[in-house]
Parts: structure tokens; C-alpha cells; sequence
């Protein structure tokens, strides 16, 4: 198996449709062979091989093409279900992107579903965010965290999210004001990285996992929702002994380190390939 692994990895590119169809993005849209996506203050234009082009010339590893994804295959390959994930998706990537709009995609995450979230943030894009045209077609950047923290709550809440606003509104303002940035975070351990995270309104475990995971470096991050605690007691029942729908905190922090003991320190990595697989065999939508 681990030849047939190794093999497999060696010769298979980024698999860009499944990579941002897997609930990682959401302000994407194919047209014709590219897809089109807003990251930030950037737009960018992505192949079918991954080859990244952006409206501002700004240098990105979208893909995280800097991972030893050979090596982080056989790490996470520890049992015959991530083993059958890994088969299927074979050239599923974690995608590293822009922070500050990682971050508020996943408080408007909270309680919602992919398409909902993908109309929330569009129109939080369209409101406060700067128009731009690219390759002939109209794209509207995310708002900085400034622009956000200026704007009121109910400005925020005529966007569709609802309870979230003020979550918006106070994650915005913490970060404009520079009391958390991403660039310490980056560097932080897992741990403090997310004791700082967790300070701030409307983020809890799950949603700081996904920030953490998605565009900050915390490759043990597992984000636990509901999705994934269905995917573990189907799975992995006796191994993690999940015995509930909801868990607490401190169960969470349990159930992580259960997780890291088992999947390694690139378990986010399997956490995004049993997420895909299982998704795709409800046949649930993406983007």
C-alpha cells in the first residue's frame, strides 16, 4: 500500500475543481476552463493544472505547493477509510487563503450551509467591497478588516447573516486595530494561536480550527462540526469513542488530541479528505 501511495502521489496533480469544491472557499465561480476566485484584495484566475494568475500580480501558494504532500499522504494513511478518501481525491489540497476573509467567511459560517454562506459573502462583497474588472469580467475584492470595523451592525445584518453581524463587526474592529494580527499568529503554536483567536466574538472551537487550517499554517487543526462528528462516529466509533451529536469544550479538546495521536500532525489534511468524501457520497452541493 505504501508503494502504491507513494506512487500515486508522485504522479498526481493539484485537482483544482475538487480542491475548491470541498467547503474550504466560497467566493469562487468557474467560467469556461478557469476558475475565478476572490482572495482578499486580489482576484485570482486558476487552471485546471493549479497555475495561479491575479489581478494584482501578487505572488501566492494558494495550493500549498510548498507541503511535501508524498510524505503528508503516508502520514495521515493510517486506516482504511482515509486510505479510501486519499483514493478517490487523490490530488485534494488544503488551500492557504487570505486570513482576514478566511476569518469572516467562518463566523458567517456558524449554523449555515455552503450556499447560504457563499450568498452571504457575496453580498458583503458587493456592499462594502471595491468593484474591479479582470479578464473581462466583474469581481467585487472582500473588504479589509478597516472598512468592515467602520460600517454599522445593521448595515452588516441587511447582508443576510443575521445574529453574526455583530461578530463581524467586533472581529473587524479587533483586527484593524491590530490587538490580534495574523502575522503573530502565523508563528505561534497551534495552542496559543488559537487561545488568541478564541478571544475574539462569535469564534469558537470549530470555527477557529477552520481559520487556523485554511490560512494559517495549523496543519493539526481539525475542524469538528456536525458533518465531521457524523463522519467520526460512523468511522471511527470505537477508536474516539464519540458517543454524542454536540461536545463540549473540554470533550473538544479531548477528541483533538485523540485525533492528533491517531492522524499525526497533518490530521487537518485527513479531516479535509473524509469532509470531501463523505459530502460527495450525500451528494450534497458545493459551490
Amino acid at each position: 500500500m505504501k508503494k502504491l501511495l507513494s506512487k500515486m502521489q508522485i504522479n498526481q496533480p493539484i485537482d483544482v475543481e475538487n480542491s475548491i469544491n470541498s467547503g474550504q472557499v466560497f467566493l469562487w465561480r468557474k467560467n469556461k476552463e478557469f476558475w475565478y476566485g476572490v482572495n482578499g484584495q486580489d482576484i485570482l484566475q486558476v487552471d485546471k493544472n493549479g497555475k495561479i494568475k491575479s489581478l494584482k500580480n501578487h505572488r501566492t501558494d494558494f495550493f500549498r505547493n510548498k507541503d511535501n504532500f508524498e510524505d503528508i499522504i503516508k502520514s495521515i494513511s493510517k486506516d482504511k477509510t482515509v486510505k479510501s478518501a486519499v483514493k478517490k481525491y487523490p490530488g485534494l489540497r488544503i488551500i492557504k487563503q487570505d486570513p482576514f476573509q478566511c476569518l469572516i467567511s467562518f463566523i458567517v459560517s456558524s449554523n449555515s450551509n455552503i450556499q447560504k454562506i457563499k450568498t452571504n459573502l457575496e453580498n458583503i462583497s458587493q456592499k462594502f467591497g471595491e468593484k474591479v474588472e479582470y479578464k473581462n469580467q466583474e469581481f467585487f475584492l472582500f473588504p479589509d478588516a478597516k472598512t468592515l470595523s467602520k460600517v454599522s451592525v445593521n448595515e452588516i445584518k441587511n447582508c443576510g447573516v443575521g445574529y453574526r453581524a455583530k461578530f463581524i463587526k467586533d472581529a473587524s474592529r479587533i483586527i484593524s486595530s491590530e490587538k490580534i494580527t495574523f502575522e503573530d499568529l502565523e508563528p505561534s503554536n497551534y495552542f496559543e494561536a488559537k487561545k488568541k483567536i478564541c478571544t475574539i466574538p462569535g469564534i469558537g472551537n470549530k470555527v477557529a480550527d477552520c481559520i487556523l487550517l485554511f490560512s494559517l499554517d495549523k496543519l493539526e487543526s481539525f475542524p469538528l462540526d456536525r458533518w465531521m462528528i457524523r463522519i467520526l462516529e460512523k468511522y471511527y466509533s470505537k477508536k474516539f469513542q464519540i458517543d454524542t451529536k454536540t461536545i463540549t469544550e473540554k470533550q473538544y479538546d479531548i477528541l483533538h488530541e485523540k485525533i492528533v495521536d491517531h492522524f499525526g500532525p497533518y490530521a487537518g489534511y485527513a479531516q479535509q479528505f473524509l469532509f470531501k468524501m463523505e459530502r460527495e457520497n450525500y451528494q450534497k452541493k458545493w459551490l
